[in-house]
């Protein structure tokens, strides 16, 4: 049996976003985490995904983050689950991770939000590096919402986007 399980459920934003050669537009078309899974060597842990939302975190309304609510209540009922990765858009995560805050004020598991400033099929992504880390992130912190990115973990609430610096900071 695993050491770690671990449920990523996926919305779309930018770390999922591909090039719709159509349009010449960065679109979200379906989630990318499995290509990006591919890459990694997860000893001994457990991840199942679950592809819920494909969208860019601006065009996401309260029904949407409802769902979001909803799947991360459904996985974290799972006794096995040892934590939670939630693949979002960086506009608007901060919104969803402070909804998960109010909505599971006591989580018993880690429940990591994170997400990219750039595609991950884009050169210089920092996709990979943030999905890594809010997976390692998922087995070390203690029980609570965090944003993980960019080699810091921060706990809602309290968290904000920095556009300027291409980050997340204290709020």
């Amino acid at each position: 049996m695993p050491a770690r399980s671990i449920t990523i459920i996926t919305t779309g934003g930018t770390i999922e976003k591909t090039y719709d050669e159509t349009s010449g537009l960065l679109v979200n078309r379906g989630s990318i985490l499995k290509e990006m899974l591919g890459g990694l060597r997860l000893e001994n842990t457990s991840v199942s995904v679950n592809e819920l939302l494909s969208k860019d975190s601006l065009f996401m309304t309260d029904e949407d983050r409802d769902r979001v609510v909803a799947a991360v209540r459904a996985a974290a009922a799972d006794e096995q689950a040892t934590g939670i990765v939630i693949l979002h858009g960086t506009d608007t995560l901060c919104v969803t991770g402070d909804r998960l805050h109010a909505e599971l004020p006591s989580p018993r598991i880690p429940i990591i939000l994170t997400g990219a400033m750039r595609p991950y099929e884009m050169t210089r992504s920092d996709a990979l590096q943030n999905l890594t880390e809010a997976i390692f992130a998922s087995g070390t912190l203690a029980p609570g919402i965090y944003c993980v990115a960019h080699g810091r973990a921060l706990k809602f609430p309290g968290v904000a986007k920095d556009k300027a610096r291409g980050t997340f900071i204290r709020g």
